[in-house]
């Protein structure tokens, strides 16, 4: 049997609602053991808290994320601060840089996110980050704020982004998008990357691969992602779970 883990699943979302004891059992039949589930605004946390009590392997990240500014308020990073004292949590996330909606003020999301990387070293956690048409900033960012560790999820940048993260010491997410055949940088990158900086996730609800276009995505649907990777590497699919799930246990400290 695989050991997988879902580096990054939002299965708090109301998609699940109907379906979410059914999702679980559909997750352990292919293998997954972990699913790391991010948040996204302060009205979320209580929500994950709770899902992730009730699941074990539900592992929560609490976090503001750049897509859901106008939800958050300045006392929110006071209360996540407080929120992190006195609740578990595996990484400060979903948290990030997103220069492609142009309604999402940047300075603001630049006070968000600093505020943010502060708190996750001054907690001694990882970080889950968003990063969409702002990979550079986000990099230079982490670099200058220094003693961080974490993982870019979803990584859609070019080889040299890439190296200049591993350098920082982190880990890319990759889930559905590799599936699609004309992804040819990103599948260039991931069949040669080094495997310790390689983590899965699907991103569900959102970012299916290429055989559930169009559908709800799930944390079930990372075989298709493992089976896509294994074939770019030239490597089994029990040696990239393997791989990928001491990884995510490394970075997430969650044994």
């Amino acid at each position: 049997m695989l050991e997988l883990t879902d580096s990054h699943a939002h299965i708090d979302d109301a998609s699940f609602a109907s379906d979410r004891e059914a999702m679980f059992q559909r997750a352990q039949a292919v293998g997954i053991r972990h699913i790391v589930v991010p948040a996204v605004d302060q009205a979320s946390w209580a929500r994950i808290d709770s899902l992730c009590a009730d699941h074990p392997q539900a592992l929560p990240a609490y976090g503001l994320h750049p897509i859901y500014l106008d939800q958050h308020r300045p006392q929110h990073l006071d209360e996540l601060a407080a929120w992190l004292k006195t609740h578990r949590a595996v990484a400060v996330g979903e948290i990030g840089l997103d220069y492609f909606l142009p309604e999402l003020d940047v300075e603001t999301q630049r006070e968000y996110f600093q505020k943010q990387l502060q708190l996750a070293r001054e907690v001694d956690l990882p970080v889950i980050v968003h990063a969409r048409r702002a990979m550079d900033e986000v990099t230079s960012t982490m670099r200058r704020i220094g003693g961080l560790r974490g993982v870019v999820h979803s990584f859609s940048g070019s080889l040299q982004q890439a190296e200049r993260l591993w350098e920082l010491g982190f880990y890319l997410g990759i889930g559905g998008p590799v599936t699609y055949p004309r992804a040819n940088r990103l599948r260039s990158m991931v069949a040669t990357m080094p495997i310790e900086r390689l983590l899965l996730e699907t991103d569900a609800p959102d970012q299916p691969g290429a055989c559930h276009r169009g559908e709800r995505n799930e944390p079930s649907n990372i075989i298709e992602v493992l089976h896509v990777i294994a074939e770019l590497r030239g490597e089994s699919p029990e040696a990239i779970a393997a791989a990928t799930t001491g990884n995510a246990r490394q970075l997430f400290r969650f044994d």
